[in-house]
């Protein structure tokens, strides 16, 4: 497991990603950054980091056979990995979907995956990982965001931590390379954040609506049943929790 240490960089997933087109880059490989610049999360967003506080990381993992219609496994996988660290340390531990790790309803982590596709196929992955850690102070735009500091009153060492959850990532990429997909679905789903509570969404042309969660599908889509009792399907770029 080679480890590029940065000090600061605008984005480790974008470092891994050219890293891995200029030089033959090993499985597993990881860039660790003590500041990202332009650290990027799901839609678009920005992932907002004090310097030296928080984990901040991207891994390259490499497939054989994995199929591109498989690929919302990679994201449970990749969500119950990093759960299955934090839950060692925090109570309330949820995955809130598609892949935020929360712990009292506040988000403690986010994950973003990059994939290289050929023949209907991902190639590899590039995971990028921010993990708030020692920080305890957020902008006033950011008030859902938490570290295992604010939870627990106590510093972690983030070279420990990186370490624990890369052992994670390596054992439940083991499940998709024995295509057990089955039990990452059953695993992932068992932690979700509202699963099976009334609560609010909003779709992003702003409109309100009350849903239960009922699961997930195999294409990673979410399963709301609705206050009519009919069930809708919505993407990641549908909906948002309120």
């Amino acid at each position: 497991m080679k480890i590029y240490k940065l000090n600061a960089i605008d984005s480790t997933n974008d470092y891994l990603k050219q890293l891995a087109l200029k030089i033959p880059v090993e499985d597993y490989s990881i860039v660790k950054a003590n500041y990202q610049k332009n650290g990027k999360g799901q839609l678009g967003n920005t992932w907002h980091s004090k310097k030296d506080k928080n984990l901040l990381f991207s891994v390259l993992v490499r497939f054989s056979d994995f199929k591109i219609s498989e690929k919302a496994y990679l994201n449970f996988a990749i969500s119950k990995a990093i759960y299955e660290v934090l839950n060692q340390y925090l109570d309330d531990v949820k995955i809130k979907w598609p892949n935020d790790i929360m712990s009292r309803n506040k988000k403690v982590c986010g994950i973003l995956i990059e994939n290289s596709v050929k023949n209907g196929r991902i190639t590899q992955s590039i995971v990028g990982v921010g993990l708030n850690v020692n920080q305890v102070k957020f902008p006033d735009n950011l008030p859902n965001a938490t570290s295992l500091k604010i939870i627990l009153n106590r510093d972690f060492d983030i070279n420990d931590l990186l370490t624990e959850i890369v052992i994670s990532i390596k054992k439940n990429m083991n499940l998709i390379h024995e295509k057990a997909f089955d039990k990452i679905k059953t695993a992932y789903k068992a932690v979700l954040f509202r699963i099976e509570k009334p609560a609010m969404y909003k779709t992003l042309n702003g409109h309100l609506f009350m849903g239960k969660l009922r699961t997930v599908t195999d294409e990673g889509l979410l399963q709301i049943e609705l206050e009519d009792e009919t069930i809708k399907e919505f993407s990641v770029k549908e909906i948002v929790f309120v």
